[in-house]
């Protein structure tokens, strides 16, 4: 675990002082966390305190705390010490990233993990990147946020009908989670789709490991994919069988850099994604 003893640092936008990582309950924009927060240290303990959430806040509470994974701990905690080098004036959450968005989506949208410098900075999942700058402007234009930047978590952004989640929750060296790991932080996305998933008509899979995330989803709660299973796909659609009805699964390519600046996803692609998605969760 990465030494509390490194200065203290303001916030960029509410000032402040903050360690790295960020003590629950010490007064940093958004964190769901207290003090009294439960910690899971171990993957069946993320299983049997997923299983008893009764609330998202809850919920998004013991994610953010959440410590089962060794190899991820360490590495979030030595990103946000080593810091990049444009950073280095501010202090970094250093903690899982839990969802963000309505309460009540019609829409949900999953991707794969947090980023180092971004959401394991800023402590709001896709923000202080440019694939979140990629994801919120387009959330924008679609008329699902209510502003186009997503620079840190006290900027005032707010989705509508709509909300974001990792499959994995905190930061993996070199963007790769391990199966054990995907497998450890999966109780914590059926919390979140049990408390949700009355109200989400589509699900929104930001590249092919977030679109088998999603079908495991269906799978582990009760619901059906049909066989074969369908492929992703950008603006491919399945209909999946859920005990609440069918739920429309949409795939998007993941707005990393790497497609984002080759043209592979530009900005009017992830658009008509995100126009569909509103047009089959009416």
């Amino acid at each position: 675990m990465v030494s509390r003893s490194r200065p203290q640092l303001p916030h960029p936008r509410i000032g402040g002082a903050f360690d790295t990582p960020v003590r629950p309950g010490s007064g940093w924009p958004g964190d769901p966390a207290t003090r009294r927060t439960a910690v899971a240290a171990t993957p069946a303990e993320v299983t049997e305190m997923a299983a008893s959430a009764r609330s998202l806040k809850q919920l998004d509470a013991e994610v953010s705390v959440c410590r089962a994974c060794p190899r991820l701990v360490q590495w979030r905690e030595e990103a946000a010490a080593v810091k990049r080098k444009s950073y280095a004036d501010q202090p970094y959450w250093g903690r899982p990233a839990p969802g963000f968005g309505s309460e009540q989506p019609r829409i949900l949208v999953v991707g794969l993990a947090p980023a180092a410098h971004g959401a394991n900075r800023t402590g709001r999942v896709f923000t202080g990147d440019r694939s979140g700058d990629f994801l919120f402007a387009s959330l924008h234009r679609s008329g699902l946020a209510n502003q186009a930047t997503c620079t840190d978590s006290a900027d005032g952004l707010q989705l509508n009908d709509i909300r974001v989640a990792a499959a994995v929750r905190c930061a993996p060296p070199e963007n790769a989670p391990t199966p054990a790991e995907r497998t450890a932080c999966a109780p914590w996305l059926d919390a979140e789709w049990r408390l949700t998933g009355a109200d989400v008509r589509v699900i929104v899979a930001l590249g092919g490991f977030a679109w088998q995330v999603a079908l495991a989803l269906v799978r582990r709660n009760g619901g059906s994919v049909g066989t074969p299973a369908p492929k992703f796909g950008h603006g491919a659609t399945a209909t999946l069988t859920t005990p609440r009805g069918d739920v429309e699964l949409l795939g998007c390519f993941h707005p990393s850099q790497q497609n984002t600046f080759t043209g592979r996803l530009t900005p009017a692609m992830m658009d008509d994604i995100f126009a569909t998605a509103r047009a089959m969760s009416a």
